[in-house]
């Protein structure tokens, strides 16, 4: 969120699209320098929908950006962002069905195999009790 202010400078307003080039690389993000020489910042969360390690596996020194204007604070600093210049991953509206239906049928044979298990548990229950009184009548 950096700028440098000159009278010369043509307005910038938030939700504009600009061109500009990376200066500087920072483990928190970039600062650029849009084309109407004006200093600005994209934070390393801003840079994609996915998960972005490093700034370096996205950007690199003197390339040529265009982005999206986020914010401007009232020191005049500038974010950008540049997933916001791309469409946001959606979610078919079929997947929560999906994972519903397989959530049911997991569980569901989960339920069968546990009452086997829990079966089979009783019935060697029930026969070790009826050897232990076969073994007491015996004595």
């Amino acid at each position: 969120m950096v700028e440098e202010k000159r009278s010369d400078q043509a307005p910038v307003h938030v939700g504009d699209t600009v061109e500009c080039e990376v200066e500087q690389i920072m483990p928190y993000g970039a600062f650029v320098r849009l084309s109407t020489g004006q200093r600005a910042m994209i934070h390393i969360s801003e840079l994609s929908y996915s998960y972005v390690k490093k700034v370096e596996d996205v950007l690199e020194l003197k390339q040529k950006i265009k982005a999206k204007v986020i914010k401007i604070d009232e020191k005049n600093r500038i974010d950008l962002s540049l997933k916001k210049m791309e469409e946001p991953p959606s979610v078919a509206s079929s997947a929560p069905k999906e994972t519903e239906d397989s959530f049911e049928k997991k569980l569901s044979n989960f339920l069968k195999v546990s009452d086997q298990k829990i079966a089979d548990l009783n019935s060697k229950l029930n026969n070790a009790k009826a050897n232990k009184k076969r073994s007491k009548k015996s004595k």
